[in-house]
């Protein structure tokens, strides 16, 4: 390829490249460019928007309405605010456009940008004004609209609330009087309300429907509550006042102590509350009066369960006043022998003050605890304590002296089982003597033609370890702790020679009774002759089991299975 060629070619490319950038370039300014436009347009029928066809008809409707001053004040306001809208905000946007046109021609896009987040915000803030002050002007121009369809509603529940008055009448003695006067008010006012409406004093119009609303509104409250109020302080609560008096006088005379609940006190606090809430009730005031009674209710509800609490802890109480004094009474006396017997107990069983120190402390915690049961019985006499209170106390006592009384037996069986170590060991020393006598006459029984060295060496183990047990039994004091070790070395070491007996004689029995079994095959296998000499030889040195062995294999060669056999019944 020629140089001129390549430099066409790249001319040819850079200019393709330069026209695609370009074009691009010009897309995307394109593009933006319509965008704002279409923003400024969009925000421009917003602004012609914030003075609505609808605002200004209802600020013609006012014109007619005004027949006195407060009217033609509140239309002279309205119509300040309108001219303010529409002159001075409207204005100020509509300039903000013409400025808005002049960067958007200048392609000052960045800065347009922001100019129009500020129109956008300004033509919230003032259709909000705009909106806000038509619905302050269709307060009065739908307020004969409006105004009757709520008194209908009002009258409506009026109706209601006088009925269930008139049939119930009797529930509401204690309030007759202000409620017929609330009554002729509420009569009065909807006479009020219709002579305004008349006059088209719409202002005059709404404070009296919210005065109208507000009274039935408590009207109805206190036709649904007033019962409910007469009833729980009139008779329920003072009743339970009166029967938690007499109970508690009654429980006290018995010994019952109830200062912790305050009842005069609280009963002379919920009198002034009852009283109080009479004194409201009669200005028709019964805000909370429902729940300070309920709470009332509740607490003298509560003093019933107190008064059976009380009850039950007496029971307890006293159940615990005997089986406690019982306990300590019985553990002092078994602590007390044991304290008497220790030093002779610490000499025949070879112990140190630390192994007898359970003892003391058991000593120490029944002090204690008598202590404390004395403090609870002296506060049971005097008075001082509930029985809720002296309860809980017996039963805290009662599983502190549990766990005395449990360690009490621990000491008990670790005492007691010094002796019964003692006897268990003499009685198996007279087992394993017998057992040991058992072993060598059944050795001596069987004549074998030698007995194997380890048998010696074990019957002379076992023998000394006997005899060291019968040296320690006969000490005094005893040690326990090396009777026990001696005791259980004994014991191995005898059965371990009674097991090995056993094993030699069962060995030595099956050897000679293999050798006589092969003893038929001899003139007719020299092989079977050969084993079955080897057994012999090994049975007259005190090898059974090589011996066994040896046989059984002699004897395997012309019958063979007889290995197993014997094996097996060598096992069994």
């Amino acid at each position: 390829m020629s140089v001129e060629l390549i430099i066409v070619l790249g001319v040819f490319y850079y200019f393709i490249t330069i026209g695609t950038i370009g074009g691009i370039w010009y897309y995307l300014e394109t593009r933006e460019k319509r965008a704002i436009r279409k923003q400024i347009d969009e925000l421009e029928r917003d602004k012609n928007l914030i003075i609505s066809a609808g605002l200004i008809a209802e600020l013609n409707k006012v014109e007619p309405l005004v027949i006195d001053s407060d009217m033609k004040g509140a239309l002279a306001l309205w119509k300040e605010k309108f001219e303010t809208i529409k002159t001075e905000d409207v204005g100020r946007i509509t300039d903000q456009f013409l400025e808005a046109e002049e960067l958007y021609s200048a392609n000052k896009y960045q800065e347009l940008k922001i100019l129009l987040s500020t129109i956008e915000l300004d033509i919230y803030y003032i259709k909000t004004k705009a909106n806000f002050l038509l619905e302050e002007i269709k307060e009065i121009t739908l307020s004969e609209e409006k105004n009757r369809e709520t008194i209908t509603k009002l009258k409506a529940n009026y109706r209601e609330i006088l009925s269930k008055y008139q049939n119930h009448k009797k529930d509401y003695t204690l309030v007759t009087s202000p409620l017929e006067l609330q009554f002729e008010n509420v009569d009065k006012l909807f006479a009020a309300f219709e002579n305004a409406m008349e006059k088209k004093a719409y202002q005059e119009v709404s404070k009296i429907v919210k005065a109208i609303d507000d009274i039935i509104g408590n009207l109805k409250l206190m036709i649904e509550e007033a019962p409910s109020i007469i009833l729980l302080g009139k008779n329920v609560i003072p009743k339970k006042i009166s029967e938690i008096t007499t109970i508690s006088k009654k429980m006290e005379k018995d010994g019952y102590n109830l200062d912790y609940l305050n009842i005069p006190y609280n009963v002379t606090e919920s009198s002034k509350k009852i009283t109080d809430i009479f004194q409201r009730l009669n200005v028709l005031n019964i805000e909370d009066s429902i729940f300070e009674l309920k709470t009332m209710l509740d607490y003298f509800d509560s003093i019933y369960n107190e008064f059976d609490k009380e009850k039950i802890s007496r029971k307890i109480y006293n159940d615990f006043l005997r089986s406690i004094l019982i306990k300590i009474t019985k553990l002092s006396k078994i602590n007390k022998a044991l304290m008497n017997k220790l030093e002779d107990i610490k000499y025949s069983y070879d112990l140190n003050d630390e192994d007898v120190l359970i003892v003391f402390k058991i000593r120490e915690e029944l002090d204690k605890e008598q202590e404390e049961y004395d403090e609870i019985i002296e506060a049971g006499r005097s008075k001082k304590s509930s029985y809720s209170h002296l309860g809980k106390e017996m039963e805290l006592l009662n599983v502190k002296v549990t766990k005395t009384e449990e360690k009490m037996d621990v000491a008990l069986r670790t005492f007691g089982s010094l002796k019964e170590d003692e006897l268990r060991a003499r009685e198996q020393l007279d087992e394993m003597k017998g057992i040991l006598n058992q072993a060598k006459s059944q050795m001596k029984s069987f004549k074998l033609p030698i007995i194997p060295d380890f048998y010696f060496v074990e019957l002379g183990e076992a023998t000394e370890a006997i005899s060291n047990m019968v040296q320690e039994l006969e000490k005094t004091p005893i040690s326990i702790k090396i009777l026990n070790t001696r005791v259980d070395t004994a014991r191995d070491l005898v059965l371990k020679l009674y097991n090995s007996t056993k094993e030699i004689i069962k060995t030595a029995k099956m050897a000679e009774t293999a050798i006589v079994y092969g003893n038929r095959y001899r003139p007719v296998n020299g092989e079977v002759d050969i084993g079955l000499s080897k057994a012999e030889k090994s049975f007259l040195k005190g090898d059974f089991k090589v011996s066994l062995e040896e046989a059984i294999n002699a004897i395997n060669v012309i019958e063979p299975g007889i290995y197993k056999k014997l094996m097996d019944e060598y096992q069994n």
